[in-house]
């Protein structure tokens, strides 16, 4: 029988981790939790622990297995020239149970330092597949370890799915050195596996994230931003708005569908506040409906989700970077380095229109360097 480590009733759970990450690197195999399903794990840089935990699972070398890593930009190493919808996903989905599989791996990813035999079992640069799970005990062992893991399911191939440290004990048995109990797995079902061939996705998997998930996850994503999110920021959303539609050849509520969400916020905005009366009025002057804006502010989640970031002025802009410094290559003035977009806070109706004219010519520019990132759609699973 394999030695279990049961986190739920260990001094000092870091102790653990440790301990799994010498073992790691002794070339032994352990079953790991995930948030997913337990999983099997070697470390990437032993060729021999990556044979006998494809022996213990009986898995055919024409099956290629994933690697984990510790982070999206970790897995940047690996896919340096990862499309902009590779990198969307990873920003959104990681850590998280998702696994992308990219093509034609890059002579220039460190995949290429790894065992020969070991490239063999990961696709031998035909294909590579990553993901980095959202399960602290396994980042962590993945954080002291000295490079990525070798990542399966702990089962015999084909059979049930782990969901449980002794459902890995039943169907392995003493193939696997130890096991780390964390309880059953958060979903209990495997990860959703999708192919990232440059603008356009294709599930291989479905899993945990439903294919009408994902398809929200791939989307473009324009964040607009001032300072309360009560005029300058919702008046360029709606015109965005405007003019992606046009672009498209859609209605405006039928962006989401066509791939590109387009939202705003402020960066000292209080939530739920409506927009201003006189943005209200340019816009219903433009066919416009802003009556039912509420104001949000700038958010972790909303700058990590925003594939870019248009501000009114330089120092949004750089409250933004100082904040988020990662954000920096996807936030940009709307002006494009022109002047700032003035406040109409306070004035009459005609500086919001003058307001609104002078973002509405600054979002005519942008409009098409969004069509061009948008994706190209989303395959099902060919076979």
């Amino acid at each position: 029988m394999p030695t279990i480590l049961d986190l739920k009733n260990v001094h000092d759970p870091s102790d653990v981790v440790h301990r799994a990450v010498a073992a790691l690197a002794e070339g032994k195999t352990i079953a790991v939790p995930t948030e997913t399903v337990y999983g099997l794990a070697a470390s990437a840089l032993n060729a021999e622990a990556v044979e006998r935990l494809c022996h213990v699972k009986g898995r055919e070398v024409s099956k290629p297995l994933a690697l984990a890593v510790k982070s999206a930009d970790d897995a940047l190493d690996y896919v340096p020239d990862m499309s902009p919808l590779g990198r969307r996903l990873t920003r959104r989905c990681w850590p998280g149970p998702l696994t992308l599989v990219f093509p034609k791996v890059s002579s220039d990813s460190v995949v290429n330092r790894l065992p020969a035999s070991v490239q063999q079992r990961l696709g031998n640069g035909a294909t590579l597949g990553l993901r980095v799970p959202a399960d602290e005990t396994l980042l962590k062992v993945l954080r002291f370890s000295r490079g990525p893991l070798v990542l399966s399911s702990a089962n015999p191939s084909g059979g049930a799915d782990p969901r449980t440290a002794q459902d890995v004990v039943d169907s392995l048995g003493d193939e696997v050195d130890f096991v780390i109990d964390a309880g059953p797995c958060r979903f209990g079902l495997a990860s959703t596996v999708v192919m990232i061939d440059g603008d356009r996705c294709q599930i291989l998997r479905e899993g945990v994230i439903a294919r009408k998930t994902l398809k929200r996850m791939a989307n473009f994503t324009a964040l607009m931003v001032c300072t309360g999110n009560t005029c300058r920021s919702p008046m360029a959303e709606c015109l965005m708005k405007k003019h992606l539609a046009k672009r498209l050849g859609c209605k405006i509520d039928q962006l989401t569908e066509r791939g590109v969400n387009v939202l705003s916020a402020g960066v000292a905005a209080a939530g739920g506040s409506a927009a201003s009366r006189e943005s209200i009025e340019v816009m219903a002057n433009n066919d416009l409906d802003l009556s039912l804006h509420e104001s949000q502010p700038v958010s972790e989640t909303l700058v990590r989700s925003a594939d870019l970031i248009l501000t009114m002025t330089k120092s949004h802009r750089n409250a933004l970077v100082h904040h988020w410094p990662e954000a920096e290559p996807r936030t940009f003035v709307i002006s494009d380095g022109q002047e700032d977009v003035a406040d109409p806070i306070g004035g009459p109706i005609d500086y919001y229109q003058l307001c609104a004219e002078q973002i509405e010519r600054y979002v005519e520019k942008w409009v098409e360097r969004v069509a061009l990132h948008l994706p190209e759609g989303l395959d099902d699973e060919s076979a």
